[in-house]
């Protein structure tokens, strides 16, 4: 075959060659691109999860076991262990190890009881911890004194520095002088070993020789544990304060040979900037190989968990991204089908007249293929190489882009062989039958694919792998419903046009007529599977946002959820006068409690329960007006002052365990002290403000409660509100604390922590942000948008498909009187029932096709793990609506184009091939 003649021919059928190198173009730019934009999605998804994490958790701790004491031979315990802190990370892997971007050592003694003037005049209860921090003098700024003298006497007092918040709270200054005592076992400290029981150390005078604060309070140095800026306030009466002061080297040695143990402790911060998503498999199995390795130490690392959780979320997103790129690539290859049909259809007379001429069986093909290498092999490697510019790193698709490459290539010879070549009758004057073959391939073709889902439901699915089996079942479910649909929609439209015919005007029948013996097949089928395409993607992410707000209402069902310790119960008001504030509702939370038997308190032995207090009438009205999607239960709602034990929602572990002991019309639970009885009313597997791995609760209604001489303090507060300022909350949250600590009878001496205030809105805003959500959002788009768009483009082919034949018609219509606005008419009768069962069956498909493969999804990664529940969307319907419109609209206008540019007035005068 010449070159030159090829060349000729294709400037010839320029346009049609045209199309067939951009959809090539298109589909291996997927192949190649679409791998890498997902893959620096999901990397920018792990930098920015690992960027949220606290810096401590991105730490990997060695520490020693057990204290360390001196061998008394003069050696310094410093120097030796010091020196391990660059050989640990030397032995770390490799992955690891380059992953290390700071490291530091620590040296502290346990806490041993202090004891001094300045504490006494407080009457504080302390005890105090010394480390050795080095470049700490680089980190920190002397507000107050010096630092500890390396070359201090060791008759002298031990010399600490101390951070400014710590010395304020403990009323310490510079020159304060302490005494430290080894803290005795009895009374929580650390054990010694039982040769040396009865050498404990004697007391050592200490002297405050400065107060620093650090240069920049988030720099690592200070962020080990305990911490060293601030106290650690006791959780229960008669416990100390626990604090650390910093010591010198020189201090420490010294601390050791008097006979104090000393730990010791390695940290590295790993930097989140240099990993990728590849990485984090061998990550985690490093991070469990040092955990096994690190003989004799405790290792601690916090990277594990949330590593693990992101490789989920991943698994299930490319688990989504597999059945929406196989529909797309499907999509695809059926155009790529349709665009070979119409270029052979319009060459049909050219391969019949080289048939006639003598030509081979195979003329044809070899001419067509010859046409396709110089045509769709330059496209598809376009398309790679401009695939290969997206970012990210590349996928393993060489050799799925070369069998596409190659499928592609053969597909216009291919069509070429398969189409006949012989004259063509008028189809438009006879009664297409299907054959008995295609008639049990179509009926085969349903039962493979009700078989499919079928086992796929049965056999599930391993997340992140592509499943041959997942991502075929939406391809032959889209097929078996278009084929469905081309053997149903004729039967109504051949009713109708026998109704038209007997009405008066002649578009409805004609219009009718001719739309009830369409045969479009495949045209239709790539249309279907378009628009599944785009419509599972709309289900799935309405889905998945919809079960997001339940998550969210559910951890907070308000606009503000307020927790702290006992908050007067008074604070409820001043939280309604706040500008905004709607209405506020006391909570009351106590998590471990035991339930009775009896008024008495005798153990039921049935374990422990988290108790949950809630004034109904109240949280439904705080929930009314922060329209979130919670009800509270009516058994709540009951008003107060009815006899008889309190109605309760109880989880059904519990009910079991109650029934079981014959306590679930009477059973006793304390709360804050006071015993209550309470009865079964009612059993929910969930309830808000509790967790969600909270398996054992007790919801008690708060207004039903019977009046005690103490009454029930709320311990938080749900608000419902506009514009929430949530300093004001915390403000108003924060004096509710003080103002009940300070008005009891017993008054504490130091002030409760704050309150913790969340929004609704910053909760659901958390759930939307997850470390694999930019990529399933990526997909959702790309498939909605690339579905809509694709199924266009296959409308234009069902319209171009029988645009010769409605041509030569309205060209006879128009000879015989028809009129421009009739034509119009005449054409949005024809087109609109095969667009609107393509639209509508594809939309059907598309929006079952999210509860069929839901379950198997793993979805729930995505929602906090509240399950997907794809419900009946008002917005889709719509959506549907305004899409067949749309889709109406383009194929009336690429027929009128098409028209144009045929010229109706000639095709009679050309004849009916035309």
């Amino acid at each position: 075959m010449s070159i030159g003649a090829a060349a000729r021919r294709i400037r010839a059928y320029g346009g049609r060659f045209l199309l067939l190198a951009a959809l090539t173009m298109i589909v291996m730019l997927l192949i190649s691109g679409m791998p890498r934009v997902v893959n620096w999605r999901t990397d920018q998804g792990l930098r920015t999860l690992l960027a949220s994490q606290p810096a401590e958790k991105r730490d990997l701790t060695y520490t020693t076991s057990d204290p360390v004491f001196s061998a008394g031979n003069g050696t310094s315990l410093m120097d030796a262990f010091e020196a391990d802190l660059p050989r640990k990370q030397a032995e770390m892997p490799p992955d690891v190890r380059r992953l290390v971007d700071q490291r530091w050592f620590t040296a502290e003694t346990d806490p041993g009881r202090v004891g001094g003037p300045d504490l006494a005049a407080k009457n504080l209860l302390v005890d105090l911890g010394l480390r050795n921090m080095p470049g700490i003098a680089e980190a920190g700024t002397l507000t107050e004194g010096r630092w500890p003298d390396p070359g201090a006497r060791a008759d002298q007092p031990v010399q600490v520095a101390l951070a400014a918040e710590v010395a304020r709270k403990l009323n310490l200054r510079v020159g304060s002088r302490l005494t430290l005592a080894r803290t005795p076992p009895a009374e929580g400290g650390a054990a010694y070993p039982p040769e040396m029981a009865e050498a404990i150390p004697d007391p050592v005078p200490i002297s405050v020789v400065g107060v620093f604060e650090p240069r920049e309070p988030a720099d690592g140095i200070w962020q080990g544990l305990p911490p060293i800026l601030r106290v650690v306030e006791p959780q229960k009466d008669g416990q100390p304060f626990i604090a650390l002061g910093v010591v010198d080297r020189a201090a420490m040695d010294r601390l050791s040979d008097l006979g104090w143990g000393l730990r010791f402790g390695w940290r590295y911060r790993l930097v989140a900037d240099g990993i990728d998503a590849r990485d984090v498999p061998g990550l985690i199995d490093s991070f469990q190989r040092m955990g096994q390795r690190a003989q004799g130490f405790t290792f601690v690392q916090g990277l594990d968990l949330p590593l693990r959780e992101f490789m989920a979320a991943v698994a299930a997103a490319r688990t989504v991204l597999a059945v929406i790129a196989t529909g797309v690539l499907a999509t695809l290859a059926g155009l790529v089908v349709l665009a070979t049909g119409l270029t052979v259809r319009r060459r049909r007379t050219e391969f019949t007249l080289l048939r006639a001429r003598g030509g081979a069986a195979t003329s044809g093909a070899r001419r067509s293929l010859t046409e396709s290498l110089l045509v769709v092999l330059p496209a598809a490697a376009f398309g790679w190489l401009l695939g290969n510019l997206a970012p990210g790193a590349p996928g393993n698709t060489a050799a799925t882009a070369l069998v596409a490459a190659i499928l592609a290539t053969l597909a216009l010879p291919v069509a070429t062989l398969a189409a006949p070549t012989g004259v063509a009758g008028r189809r438009d004057l006879i009664k297409l039958r299907p054959s008995a073959r295609r008639i049990t391939v179509e009926a085969g073709l349903l039962l493979l694919a009700g078989l499919a889902v079928v086992l796929l439901r049965r056999r599930g699915l391993i997340l992140g792998e592509i499943d041959p089996l997942l991502v075929a079942v939406p391809v032959l479910l889209a097929v078996a419903a278009a084929v469905l649909a081309v053997r149903l929609y004729p039967w109504p439209l051949r009713l109708l046009s026998r109704l038209a015919a007997r009405a008066r005007g002649s578009v409805a029948f004609l219009g009718t007529a001719r739309a009830g013996r369409a045969m479009v097949t495949t045209p239709l089928v790539v249309v279907v599977l378009a628009i599944a395409t785009a419509a599972f993607c709309a289900v799935v992410a309405a889905g998945i946002e919809t079960s997001r707000d339940g998550a969210a209402s559910r951890q907070v069902p308000a606009d503000a959820l307020i927790r702290g310790e006992r908050i007067a119960p008074e604070t409820g008001a001043e939280l309604e006068r706040l500008p905004g504030v709607r209405a506020a509702a006391p909570v009351l939370q106590e998590a471990g409690e035991r339930l009775a038997s009896d008024a008495i308190g005798r153990d039921a032995r049935l374990g422990e329960v988290n108790v949950l207090l809630v004034d109904g009438p109240a949280m439904a009205r705080v929930v009314r007006e922060s329209e979130v999607g919670v009800t509270v239960p009516a058994v709540l709602l009951a008003p107060g002052g009815q006899p008889g034990p309190l109605p309760a929602v109880v989880s059904p572990a519990v009910a079991a365990d109650l029934a079981a002991a014959g306590l679930d019309r009477s059973a006793f639970v304390a709360v804050q002290g006071q015993r209550y009885e309470f009865r079964v009313a009612e059993q929910a597997d969930s309830f808000p403000m509790l967790r969600a791995e909270s398996g054992r609760f007790v919801i008690l209604p708060w207004q039903s409660l019977p009046r005690r001489d103490t009454a029930a303090v709320p311990t938080g507060f749900l608000v419902a509100g506009d514009d929430l300022d949530v300093g004001e909350l915390r403000g108003v949250g924060n004096e509710g604390q003080r103002r009940f600590q300070k008005g009891g009878t017993v008054t504490g001496g130091d002030p409760p922590r704050e309150v913790e205030v969340r929004t609704w809105a910053e909760t659901r805003r958390q759930l939307g942000e997850g470390s694999a959500n930019g990529v399933l959002v990526f997909g959702f788009v790309a498939g909605a948008a690339g579905g809509t768009v694709l199924g266009l483009l296959a409308i234009a082919f069902v319209v171009l498909a029988g645009a010769r034949a409605r041509g030569q018609v309205l060209s006879r219509l128009r000879t015989l009187g028809l009129s421009r606005r009739q034509w119009r008419g005449l054409l949005l009768v024809e087109l609109g029932p095969l667009v609107g069962v393509a639209v509508l069956t594809g939309a059907l498909v598309g929006a079952l096709l999210p509860l069929l493969l839901t379950p198997v999804l793993g979805l729930s990664t995505f929602t906090s793990g509240a399950p997907v529940r794809v419900a009946f969307e008002p917005r889709l319907v719509a959506a549907i609506v305004a899409l067949g419109a749309v889709a109406l609209g383009f194929a009336v206008a690429v027929e009128a184009l098409n028209n144009r540019r045929l010229r109706l007035g000639e095709v009679l005068r050309l004849g009916e091939e035309s």
